[in-house]
């Protein structure tokens, strides 16, 4: 069986600085891949609309130019969006939109994942100046869900979590104060963030990951497999029960790719694991396999549609850009991703990691 499907769009991933960034756009390039959101939390971090890169930060402008050299040129899209700290002004918001060189902001809560000490808590901007600014010129805001400074018994527990709690707590209060904000829940994880999406008004939307669709957090800590380690971490059997529902539900609009792809040339380190899982050259293998454990037939046209709809049609229309003109093809046999050889130093792909045999593979 040989899947033909439009070029996709990552609308969450992670393509770092430095040498090892040409590796790291080959191998969505590789995949099928026909664009990107490249995430800003770089070291240092894209805090700036336009200019050079300075020592306290990249602009916009400065690292898309440096992710086009490195093989982005190729990409159909590129969008990089401005990470929002303490000197993120409205009117940079303005300016940066009327350049059209703003398209979408991150909001990291601080010290909540790889390089976001930098962020602010989301209670500082409700209500504020700056999302106003977005509201006002149409841009995206890109949402890190989880409830910063949490001890570890409020962090996780079988009631609740720090996205459970950021999405009950946080995001009604997100949506009362700015009603018209375009907003991209990125990489959830949960049953309660699956129903408020689904809830909510259709300028609010999705992106997941394919870890939070195959696996739950017994996987991970069933012989502390750290390649699996990524934030959020994976959740319970009865999330990604209802995420799998959210991306498999006929007509969905709201559910769309974003692998959260991240890559470490050292996983594990002194002080713990490095969080983020590397999905490049494998992410539509990983959906497909993760489709087809949720009961859908990719065989047939309704799962073949259910399939492009989730992968490569509904996040360039959330964005508003169209859906890719070209296609790539995937085949129903066995494969194995290699470990990536950068000259930063060797990443290991998920699957390797998991010891998982992939059931679907690349063609050409």
């Amino acid at each position: 069986m040989i899947l033909t499907l439009p070029k996709w769009f990552d609308l969450h991933t992670h393509f770092r600085q430095g040498s090892a960034v040409p590796a790291y756009v080959k191998a969505h390039l590789d995949m099928g891949c026909a664009g990107a959101l490249a995430m800003p939390n770089t070291q240092p971090p894209v805090s700036r609309v336009s200019g050079a890169a300075q020592s306290d930060g990249w602009s916009i402008e400065s690292y898309s130019a440096e992710l086009r050299a490195a093989g982005a040129e190729a990409f159909e899209q590129l969008i990089v969006p401005l990470y929002l700290t303490r000197h993120t002004t409205a009117e940079m918001i303005r300016e940066g939109a009327a350049s059209g060189l703003l398209r979408a902001c991150k909001y990291y809560p601080p010290h909540g994942t790889t390089n976001s000490e930098h962020g602010m808590p989301m209670d500082d901007l409700i209500g504020g100046e700056v999302f106003r600014a977005m509201e006002e010129c149409g841009i995206v805001l890109c949402i890190h869900g989880e409830q910063h400074a949490l001890s570890g018994p409020d962090y996780i527990d079988a009631q609740q979590n720090a996205e459970t709690r950021f999405y009950t707590e946080r995001m009604p209060r997100l949506l009362a104060a700015h009603p018209k904000l375009h907003i991209v829940c990125e990489h959830i994880t949960t049953r309660t963030a699956a129903e408020f999406v689904a809830n909510a008004p259709e300028h609010v939307g999705a992106t997941i990951t394919p870890q939070h669709l195959l696996y739950t957090l017994g996987h991970l800590i069933q012989g502390l497999k750290y390649h699996l380690y990524c934030l959020p971490i994976v959740k319970f059997q009865e999330d990604r029960a209802a995420l799998r529902h959210a991306v498999t539900t006929t007509g969905q609009t709201k559910f769309f790719a974003g692998t959260d792809s991240a890559p470490h040339t050292t996983k594990a380190t002194a002080c713990g694991c490095a969080a983020g899982c590397f999905t490049g050259g494998c992410a539509p293998q990983l959906y497909a396999m993760a489709f087809e454990e949720a009961g859908v037939d990719l065989g047939s046209s309704e799962g073949l549609a259910l399939f492009e709809r989730f992968l490569s049609l509904n996040g360039p229309a959330f964005y508003g850009f169209p859906a890719s003109p070209q296609h790539f093809q995937i085949e129903k046999a066995a494969s194995q991703m290699p470990i990536l050889e950068t000259p930063a130093g060797s990443v290991t792909p998920l699957p390797l990691g998991m010891g998982l045999e992939l059931t679907w593979r690349m063609v050409g």
